[in-house]
């Protein structure tokens, strides 16, 4: 439990909102678009920007803590993130317009809200940066045709990369792997490299040393670094709870960097306690240990509180000082210079039609376990109430149980993808569409990955302790002790086995799925409908 909030009051809060708001009065040069994953203080757009004429525009509005159930902690986070910001730019001299979700005239729609203060502050012209998802993309680009002003994009100079670079990267090939990319990356960025162009340790990766099975007392485990809500994001807390009081998971619990400054102890505190270990146990899952040794820096990162640049920085001077081991910090810079930027390229270069995509032809509608946490199966019940508790999963939790679930089941990858949207913390569309149509689903037909992350519950159990007590066995996949992972899994392969025929790196599964005799295989069909039907996965 956090310690006690401070006392606060609704109208203090809004007194200070007002304060923050009049510092835009008077003529406006240019109105500057600032949204909620947008809170870099070192962005060009922002420093571009005339102090003296120039308006800052936020806007808190409910369409966007609807557009999919926002878990409540998903919704602090934004909106305490968003205040303290706002705060911070008035500190430093902007004039700034910030708009609250109880302002009664908010039109609750981001669309709304600009062309309020268009209307009203009847700027010169618009500046924006780049968003995170087409869907706003396309919005902006309205606003150019519709506004009757000059509107100015940025490019986000947050990430490594633009979308324009990794197109041309990704331009002719056959093919795009994460590994190619990453390697480029650590070239052209000589991060961990020697003289020569070659790796540091000879390696480009040391995935092969970083999935040991988490052994030994909890209390071994770093303890995670929590915030206490000031009186502004305890404001917040009960405005979410009393605005959205239906919507999924707790807020009893948070604890979020919501500042710059906290972000950056964070990052300290994760090179300290968590990054020497965060290697060889990057894949382990424990009960009653949401947080492992995962840094929980993603929802700052996200936010763009945090520079990727820094973190990078601050783990290879780690290693360089002897205070965390070359696999962890390969592995970590690896996550941010590798991964998160490959990601962002796909969803850029993929196009606005990307999110609708269904390979594999699956239509099952997602399991109301998913927003309860009400299930018999040990691991789904351990992954989804940390979610619920927290907005948190690591990515092994999301990828191998309640991904592969989703995958196995045959669940439509549009709810799935929502539900990732919608129930971690720092979920934005540019991650979770790529990393949920693509590596979760497979949906994309192999543009993010080669195969699909299909595995039966024999991997959760040798990367986890959570079949210790199940009511069901990983090795079983007949009768009701079956575990539904094992029966999903190979009914998986039955059905799309001409599909992946031809895939070399399916060879091993389908060649096992060969030993199964047809009364085996029209077994486990049918096991695989009834659980179906049992957890009310129904084809729409």
């Amino acid at each position: 439990m956090l310690a006690s909030r401070p006392a606060r009051s609704s109208t203090v809060a809004r007194d200070e909102m007002s304060m923050v708001n009049k510092k835009q009065r008077g003529p406006v040069s240019t109105l500057h678009i600032v949204l909620g994953d947008q809170l870099d203080h070192r962005s060009p757009a922002i420093k571009a920007l005339d102090k003296k004429h120039d308006v800052v525009l936020m806007m808190e509005v409910a369409g966007e803590a609807v557009h999919v159930p926002s878990h409540k902690q998903r919704t602090v986070f934004f909106l305490a993130a968003m205040r303290h910001f706002a705060r911070d730019l008035v500190k430093r001299g902007y004039r700034v317009r910030y708009v609250t979700l109880t302002d009664e005239e908010n039109t609750q729609s981001i669309d709304g809200e600009v062309r309020r203060a268009v209307k009203e502050l009847r700027p010169e012209r618009m500046s924006v940066v780049r968003p995170g998802e087409w869907r706003l993309f396309a919005l902006m680009d309205r606003w150019r045709k519709n506004l009757g002003i000059d509107v100015l994009m940025y490019e986000d100079a947050h990430f490594y990369v633009t979308p324009l670079q990794f197109s041309e990267w990704a331009e002719g090939r056959k093919v795009l792997r994460m590994e190619t990319f990453y390697r480029k990356q650590r070239r052209e960025l000589d991060i961990l490299m020697n003289v020569g162009g070659q790796p540091e340790g000879g390696a480009w990766n040391y995935d092969k040393e970083n999935r040991k099975r988490l052994r030994g007392s909890l209390a071994e485990l770093p303890v995670r670094k929590v915030f206490t809500p000031d009186t502004v994001t305890c404001d917040v807390i009960d405005l979410v709870e009393a605005r959205f009081p239906d919507a999924p998971g707790t807020t009893e619990s948070f604890g979020w960097p919501v500042t710059r400054a906290q972000a950056c102890t964070a990052l300290r505190h994760f090179v300290r306690h968590g990054l020497p270990n965060f290697g060889p146990y990057q894949d382990a899952m424990r009960s009653g240990a949401p947080w492992v040794y995962h840094s929980l820096l993603s929802p700052a990162l996200n936010l763009k509180l945090l520079d990727p640049r820094e973190c990078v920085q601050a783990a290879v001077e780690a290693y360089d000082q002897g205070r965390a081991p070359l696999n962890s910090v390969e592995g970590f810079v690896r996550q941010i210079i590798g991964w998160r930027e490959f990601i962002r390229g796909i969803y850029w270069r993929q196009g606005p039609d990307y999110e609708s995509g269904n390979g594999l032809q699956e239509n099952g509608c997602l399991p109301s376990m998913y927003w309860s946490g009400e299930t018999s199966m040990r691991c789904m019940q351990q992954s989804l109430e940390q979610v619920l508790e927290h907005g948190y999963g690591h990515h092994i939790q999301r990828l191998m149980v309640t991904g592969n679930f989703a995958l196995i089941a045959g669940v439509k990858p549009a709810e799935i993808r929502d539900w990732y949207l919608a129930m971690y913390v720092d979920a934005v569309d540019w991650v979770t569409t790529p990393n949920t149509v693509g590596m979760v689903m497979h949906a994309d037909g192999g543009v993010v990955g080669s195969k699909p992350y299909a595995a039966s519950g024999g991997y959760i159990k040798r990367m986890s302790d959570y079949c210790s007590g199940c009511t069901y066995d990983p090795g079983v996949r007949a009768g009701a002790k079956a575990c539904p992972f094992t029966v999903f899994y190979w009914d998986f392969l039955l059905r799309h086995r001409k599909r992946f025929e031809s895939n070399p790196r399916m060879g091993l599964a389908l060649s096992n799925l060969k030993r199964l005799s047809p009364v085996e295989r029209r077994a486990l069909s049918v096991r695989a409908d009834e659980i179906r039907s049992e957890l009310g996965i129904t084809v729409t």
